[in-house]
């Protein structure tokens, strides 16, 4: 009995001392739990945002581009190209604000394995542009018609500073090489539709070549990393539910320069939640963060620069966005990565947005009429195109004749004068021309306008006022 009551009391020890070790780790995980909540104030809150609004929607433009099944204009996957001869229309819902007068050459790179080489060919166009953009968004231009390029063939060697296997050495055959700061890149020819519908540029486009570095000299590939991407889809998701956990694979994969204000910057804000370069991403180790806190100020900031690019007193972008790195500030970055990726610098595009008379965001309840003169026509050296959108989501506004712009490709007739009265209403105005009319159906929704005007004449630009909208009946 003795012997009995001594093994029920060690047991109880045992017991006791189970559950309060237990008890110990259980309030370790809670302690170190507690370790990764942080409070941020509404001011840090929007200061992140801004400094990463530029990756968050590259992220999601450049993945879309490459992986997304839905997307009509998906290159299927990386190192491969969507030669895209159909214009994009009301399906297209992989990038905001997408254009429907040039063609999208899209190419897909996936840098860190291998160097990359694209043939572009000559090309007989008034207009053709090519840009190149990663994760952080910064433009280049490596030709365009304006430069005088696609006369002859073109060879281009894309790399990053994290190319396995490259360094940078001159390659026998290739004519001009692009290092670029981010491993995952879009490179995106735009080509001029209306002059392309006889068929000779489709033509000519047959001797584009994309090839890796080892494939364009005639040796073997190299064996490919293999890569787990974070959800992607579009801006307000990431930053509702994976913003840090994008955040890292993307600072995983750029260069950062230390001499940058935008690059130390945003290390400087991330630094503090547990996201920094190299890192591995561990979700006990980063900070806890509101997600729908995080998407309600990235949905605020977006309103905010959206209603800045269509200011009554003119885009204040105009002339600074799009541009390499060096040559950006937050501001227009910031606007650019909101309202619509993937743009032109002002050599080869600009994109005004069209207001109203009365100061009132555009409503599909009403109709409007946008005028012009001669003298008030865009100053478009090559062409130029009106645009219309949804606001809140910036995709073109679905109806049965897919009609989205006015312009060169989308047609457009004159007045007597040489002025246009461009119409955008639910029905086709009595005595409106058809090319001159934007559908839109009638709904409670708010509409923007957008004009692009294509290697646009810079000194008369200086001087001219976008047109502005005003409700008919």
């Amino acid at each position: 009995m003795k012997t009995k009551s001594k093994l029920i009391l060690i047991a109880s020890i045992i017991g006791i001392f189970a559950i309060t070790s237990c008890n110990s780790k259980q309030e370790k995980k809670d302690s170190d739990k507690d370790e990764t909540k942080i409070t941020l104030s509404d001011s840090e809150v929007e200061n992140l945002v801004k400094r990463s609004y530029q990756y968050v929607a590259m992220y999601n433009v450049i993945n879309n581009f490459a992986m997304m099944e839905k997307n009509p204009m998906t290159s299927g996957g990386w190192n491969k190209t969507k030669f895209n001869y159909t214009l994009a229309d009301h399906t297209v819902r992989a990038i905001a604000r997408p254009n429907n007068d040039t063609y999208y050459i899209l190419s897909l790179l996936d840098l860190r394995d291998d160097a990359v080489v694209i043939k572009y060919p000559a090309i007989d166009t008034k207009y053709a542009s090519l840009e190149v953009s990663g994760y952080d968004h910064y433009v280049t231009i490596p030709i365009a018609t304006s430069k005088g390029d696609f006369k002859e063939e073109t060879s281009i060697l894309y790399y990053s500073d994290k190319t396995n296997n490259y360094n940078g050495e001159a390659i026998e055959g290739v004519d001009k090489t692009l290092k670029m700061s981010s491993d995952f890149i879009i490179a995106f020819l735009r080509v001029s539709a209306h002059e392309t519908k006889d068929g000779r540029n489709v033509k000519a486009m047959e001797n584009f070549k994309l090839s890796t570095l080892s494939e364009f000299q005639g040796k073997d590939g190299f064996e490919k990393t293999s890569v787990d991407f974070p959800s992607y889809g579009n801006d307000q998701m990431v930053f509702k539910n994976n913003f840090l956990e994008v955040m890292q694979f993307v600072f995983n994969h750029i260069s950062f320069d230390e001499n940058n204000e935008m690059d130390k910057e945003v290390l400087a804000a991330f630094a503090p939640l547990g996201v920094k370069p190299g890192n591995a991403y561990d979700a006990s180790k980063v900070a806890q963060i509101d997600g729908e806190r995080f998407a309600k100020i990235a949905s605020e900031i977006a309103k905010k620069q959206l209603a800045s690019w269509n200011s009554p007193d003119g885009n204040p972008y105009l002339f600074d966005v799009f541009k390499p790195k060096g040559e950006m500030t937050l501001t227009p970055m910031v606007a650019q990565s909101a309202v619509g990726p993937i743009g032109l610098p002002a050599t080869q595009a600009v994109y005004p947005g069209v207001g109203t008379i009365d100061g009132k965001p555009l409503n599909a309840m009403n109709d409007y009429v946008i005028k012009m003169t001669k003298e008030e026509l865009p100053p478009a050296t090559a062409f130029w195109s009106t645009t219309l959108y949804d606001a809140k989501e910036g995709f073109f506004i679905p109806n049965e004749r897919k009609k989205y712009i006015v312009g060169k490709n989308g047609g457009m007739k004159l007045n007597e004068e040489g002025g246009i009265e461009i119409y955008v209403a639910a029905d086709q105005p009595k005595g409106v021309p058809l090319e001159n009319w934007l559908p839109i159906n009638r709904e409670d929704l708010n509409l923007d306008i957008i004009l692009r005007i294509y290697a646009p004449d810079t000194e008369k630009l200086q001087n001219w006022k976008a047109p502005k909208a005003e409700k008919f009946q």
